[in-house]
C-alpha cells in the first residue's frame, strides 16, 4: 500500500518497511512471547496490502474551504487532513469522497458535523453514520436521504440523545469458508471483525483445529454476533454460546436464520455469570429454556476483549479437553497461558494480521488437555 500520509497519519505506524517485513517482525515478536509455552511453528495469516478495513472512523475538520476527513497525527498533538485512505474497503473508498463533496455542497449536512463512521462489507454494502453537535430535523433528513439514494448507501444521523436511521442499520457480509458461504448482519455500533479477509482465515483456522482436536459439545464465550459460532456449529451436534450485548445476541439469532443453523443456544450473559451457572452457584432466568445438564461440553472457544480472561473464566475453561483461544492482545494471552498451560499444552498457533501497517498483533492457539 502506498499512502501520501505515511509518517504523519497516526493510523499507520509501521510505514517504513515493506509489508512482508512487517509480518516477519510480528512473527518474531509473537514467537518470543509464546516461547515459554510453545516452541513449534506459528502459521502467519497476512492481510491484503490495501483495501482491507471494513470499519473506519474519521473526525471532521472544518476550515474556510469546508469540511475534511481527518485523523490524529502520529505526534498525537494535531490532526492530519486526509486526501486519500487506501486502507478502507473499496466500497467505502468509492463513496467517501463523493459523500464529502455532498456535505460541502449542502450547509444543512455540513453544519456542526464532527465525525463520519463507515461500516462496510465485501458484498458492497456500506453504512454511513454522521455525527453532529446539533439536533437533526426534517430538513437534515431530506438532504441526507437524497445523498443516500445517490451514493447507494444507508445513512444514520446521530446527535446527543438522538438517532435518525434512514434505512437498514446493518450491512450484510458474505464469507466463503471451507467451500460454504456464510452470511452475517453487521450492525452499526456493534463489534465486528475489522478485516473480513483475515477474519475468513481466522474462522477457517478455528474450524480446522476444531475438526482435528474437538470433542463433545461446543461452547463459545464472547460470541458476538456468531462470527465463529455459526461456522463451527456445523462440526458439532449441540452448541451453546454466551454474549453480554443485547444487540449482538439479536444479530446472532438473525444470522442463525440467515444460515439455516438451528443447533445453537445463544444466551445473554457474561463469562463470569456463565461460570457461576455451570458451577451451580446461581440460577439465571435467562437460562430457563436451556438445560445445561444436557450439554457435554468438550470444546470451548474464547475470543475475549484486550483485557483477556478473568481468573474464574480461566479456571472454568481449563476443565474442558480442547480450548480454542483467539486473542487480540498476545500479552494477556500469555498471562492466561500461565494458568492454562498447567493443564493443557499448545498444539498449534497462528498470527492473524488484522491491522497491517501497525504494531498490533492478533493470535490464535489451540490447547489440548495434557
Amino acid at each position: 500500500m502506498i499512502c501520501r500520509h505515511f509518517g504523519a497519519c497516526g493510523s499507520c505506524t509501521l510505514y517504513d518497511k515493506p509489508y512482508p517485513a512487517q509480518v516477519a517482525q510480528k512473527m518474531a515478536r509473537l514467537s518470543t512471547m509464546l516461547s515459554p509455552f510453545y516452541q513449534g511453528s506459528i502459521v502467519p495469516f497476512p492481510s491484503p496490502r490495501s483495501h482491507y478495513r471494513a470499519r473506519a472512523e474519521y473526525k471532521i475538520f472544518h476550515d474556510e474551504t469546508g469540511c475534511h476527513y481527518s485523523m490524529r497525527h502520529l505526534d498525537k498533538k494535531r490532526f492530519v487532513i486526509l486526501e486519500m485512505c487506501p486502507m478502507v474497503l473499496e466500497p467505502v473508498e468509492k463513496r467517501m469522497w463523493p459523500l464529502m463533496e455532498a456535505v460541502n455542497g449542502d450547509e444543512i449536512l455540513s453544519h456542526r458535523l464532527f465525525g463520519i463512521e463507515f461500516l462496510a462489507a465485501t458484498t458492497g454494502d456500506v453504512l454511513v453514520t454522521m455525527l453532529y453537535h446539533r439536533r437533526l430535523d426534517e430538513a437534515w433528513e431530506a438532504a441526507a436521504k437524497a445523498v443516500q439514494k445517490r451514493l447507494g448507501v444507508q445513512i444514520i444521523g446521530r446527535s446527543r440523545k438522538q438517532k435518525r436511521a434512514l434505512g437498514e442499520e446493518y450491512v450484510t457480509e458474505a464469507l466463503e469458508i471451507e467451500g460454504k458461504l456464510f452470511q452475517y448482519r453487521h450492525y452499526e455500533q456493534s463489534f465486528t471483525q475489522p478485516n473480513p479477509f483475515v477474519n475468513r482465515q481466522m474462522i477457517a483456522w478455528a474450524m480446522t483445529q476444531a475438526a482435528r482436536y474437538g470433542k463433545g459439545d461446543f461452547c463459545e464465550l464472547y460470541a458476538g454476533a456468531g462470527n465463529f459460532t455459526i461456522p463451527l456449529a456445523t462440526l458439532f451436534e449441540k452448541v451453546i454460546a454466551t454474549e453480554i450485548s443485547k444487540r449482538s445476541i439479536k444479530a446472532a439469532k438473525e444470522n442463525c436464520e440467515l444460515n439455516g443453523v438451528s443447533n445453537i443456544a445463544f444466551v445473554r450473559m457474561s463469562s463470569e455469570e456463565f461460570t457461576e451457572a455451570l458451577e451451580g452457584k446461581r440460577a439465571f432466568n435467562r437460562l430457563k429454556d436451556v438445560d445445561l445438564g444436557n450439554y457435554d461440553i468438550g470444546t470451548i472457544l474464547v475470543d475475549p476483549p484486550r483485557a483477556g480472561l478473568d481468573e474464574g473464566t480461566r479456571n472454568l475453561i481449563a476443565r474442558f479437553d480442547t480450548i480454542l483461544y483467539i486473542s487480540c492482545n498476545p500479552e494477556t494471552l500469555c498471562r492466561d497461558l500461565e494458568t492454562l498451560g498447567r493443564s493443557h499444552r499448545i498444539m498449534d498457533a497462528a498470527l492473524f494480521d488484522q491491522f497491517p501497517y501497525t504494531a498490533h498483533m492478533e493470535a490464535g492457539v489451540v490447547l489440548v488437555r495434557r
